[in-house]
């Protein structure tokens, strides 16, 4: 089994990476195999809805959004990670984010999913709760841990003295091990992700 940590952050080993490498840690020593996969510090091109993904399965930008979805294919669980950029993920994740689900939310479903943000002080919660919604709306289970999934510090080596945070990502680590277990262990025995109804859209404005 392996897991995907994406890191939302402009910088590859900042305090965003921090996180994620605390994480990455304990889902190796429950025998998770992982990668963590810098979206880069390159402009991101945000979704613009046309549906070419939909018929392709790869959006007409040709960048680290289809190199990503390529490898969520064969993934079986995800993380994504982001710092806090005025009380909300960053920009780049947000857009990768969008363009990676879009269209694709077949690859995602059924497999967990967790939000892991890092701020200086404030606004954690609420990136937090933005990056969970990405995981509600394409029938992913939500990964929990002991506390809400962040961390704090300015640098790297302050998030490390963030003694509740890193414990924090190392039960979500383990939690989320404890889970693909479970899942696998589902699927050995017969139980297999619900079979879903064809999608039904309803416009408030007729």
């Amino acid at each position: 089994m392996k897991v995907i940590l994406a890191n939302g952050s402009p910088k590859e080993k900042g305090c965003t990476y921090t996180a994620l490498c605390e994480v990455a840690g304990a889902l190796e020593k429950n025998g998770i195999e992982t990668e963590i996969f810098w979206v880069g510090a390159k402009p991101i091109a945000g979704c613009i809805g046309c549906g070419a993904c939909s018929k392709s399965g790869k959006c007409f930008v040709d960048d680290c959004v289809n190199v990503f979805v390529e490898k969520a294919k064969t993934a079986d669980g995800f993380v994504f990670g982001s710092p806090v950029h005025y009380a909300a993920a960053s920009g780049a994740l947000t857009s990768f984010l969008d363009r990676a689900f879009y269209g694709k939310g077949a690859v995602f479903a059924g497999k967990p999913g967790a939000a892991v943000v890092s701020c200086r002080r404030g606004g954690a919660s609420a990136a937090f709760d933005q990056l969970n919604k990405y995981f509600t709306i394409n029938n992913m289970p939500v990964v929990s841990s002991q506390y809400w999934n962040q961390v704090h510090g300015n640098t790297p080596e302050e998030v490390k003295k963030d003694a509740e945070g890193m414990q924090t990502m190392r039960t979500l680590g383990n939690n989320m091990a404890w889970l693909l277990k479970c899942i696998e262990a589902g699927a050995a025995a017969g139980i297999t992700f619900p079979e879903r109804e064809p999608a039904v859209r309803t416009n408030f404005i007729r």
